[in-house]
């Protein structure tokens, strides 16, 4: 079939539960492959993690001369970038480290123990609305201290915030206007929530941002409330698709189930081995800021090139048989979460809580039965995950 309509087909809902074919069929067609609507698409490893360290490719849809509000850290380059992500990232810093770490495990713990509770042999259940979703909303609720009652709010705004975020040739603003009024709110209600803990600060994330004593370190209204809603999108997107993908793998691989069973100390290598072979994020989109060349095609200044993170996990010139679920792969170092300095911001309580979750579930996947294979999966081609994961135990 055409290259140029690898991007189409790639984001078209039908060939969500399977993409991989299609990743195939980017690397054969070349290391830089044009689109049919102007962008550029680009799958090999090699060349996907070189762009992610370009300085010459930009996050920031700005570079295009779009006027726009200020996006999130996510999308900002350096040195704005820099210095939001470093004071995004102080409340984990000394002093705060240790204790912070060791009360999210804990929390991880007793949640994912809270959300197991039910799932009794015989039963059925969701994996995404009854485990993978509630558990790292919760955690991550709780780590900016929002109150539990108002925890449920969080999920309507967040599902049309990711909707947005997808990347789809024929996409209307529709889905664009309707994000920006639920970020809109969320962050009204961060900031509303971080002002009242100016006077009643307690140990969360919302009280460490306004407590911050140099003026000149301090976030902006503005500052803070994009980065608590990108915590809380970061801190659970990734993770409710790398457990839910998780779940699925394992069933579809009995014999490796068994083997982390049998060896339950291989999890940590087994979820680096998930964030290769099925990860949570399939996409990024990088701006050139300069006409340059990649493998002597010229990326054009300003143009849309899209760089397939999923395919660079499967690419065979730099994994051995990379088509295989391997839990004890050692040289690992995968795409998926990203790299270069927009690596994501939640990847280690991503891994954390993927860990946890996935041990607890080892005992009941044993005998557990998926109800549809291929599940349905989410709309979204950039956040790639199952919406429901039924199971019989």
């Amino acid at each position: 079939m055409d290259p140029g309509t690898l991007l189409a087909r790639i984001t078209d809902y039908a060939n969500r539960p399977d993409p991989y074919p299609l990743y195939v069929e980017l690397r054969e067609a070349g290391a830089v492959v044009p689109q049919a609507d102007g962008s550029l698409l680009i799958g090999g490893y090699h060349e996907v993690a070189a762009l992610l360290h370009d300085p010459r490719m930009s996050a920031d849809p700005r570079t295009r001369g779009v006027e726009t509000a200020k996006p999130p850290f996510l999308r900002l380059d350096d040195p704005e970038h820099h210095r939001l992500r470093t004071l995004a990232m102080r409340p984990f810093g000394p002093p705060h480290t240790p204790h912070r770490v060791d009360g999210m495990r804990t929390e991880i713990e007793d949640i994912t123990e809270e959300l197991l509770a039910p799932f009794e042999p015989g039963g059925r259940i969701d994996v995404v609305d009854d485990f993978a979703y509630p558990l790292p909303v919760t955690v991550i609720c709780r780590l900016l201290g929002v109150p539990h009652e108002d925890e449920p709010l969080f999920r309507a705004w967040s599902d049309t915030l990711v909707a947005s975020a997808d990347v789809r040739p024929d996409a209307s603003s529709a889905p664009r206007d309707e994000a920006e009024r639920a970020r809109q709110e969320m962050g009204g209600y961060l900031v509303g929530l971080a002002e009242r803990r100016r006077d009643d600060p307690g140990d969360d994330l919302l009280s460490a941002f306004v407590a911050e004593p140099d003026p000149e370190l301090r976030l902006s209204r503005e500052e803070l409330a994009q980065t608590a809603v990108l915590l809380l999108i970061a801190g659970h997107e990734t993770t409710v698709n790398l457990i839910t993908n998780g779940v699925l793998t394992l069933l579809r691989n009995p014999e490796e189930l068994d083997r982390l069973r049998r060896e339950p100390g291989l999890m940590p290598r087994a979820v680096e081995e998930l964030l290769r072979f099925e990860p949570p994020v399939h996409m990024r989109e990088r701006i050139p800021l300069v006409d340059f060349e990649v493998a002597g095609t010229t990326l054009p200044s300003g143009s849309s090139v899209f760089l397939a993170l999923a395919s660079g996990n499967r690419d065979p010139r730099r994994f051995t048989d990379p088509d295989r679920f391997d839990p004890t792969r050692f040289d690992n170092e995968h795409l998926g979460f990203g790299s270069g300095i927009h690596l994501c911001y939640g990847a280690p309580l991503a891994r954390l809580e993927a860990q946890y979750a996935l041990t607890a579930l080892l005992p009941r996947l044993a005998t557990a039965e998926l109800t549809e294979d291929p599940p349905p999966y989410r709309q979204n081609a950039m956040l790639r995950g199952p919406r429901h994961l039924a199971l019989r135990l």
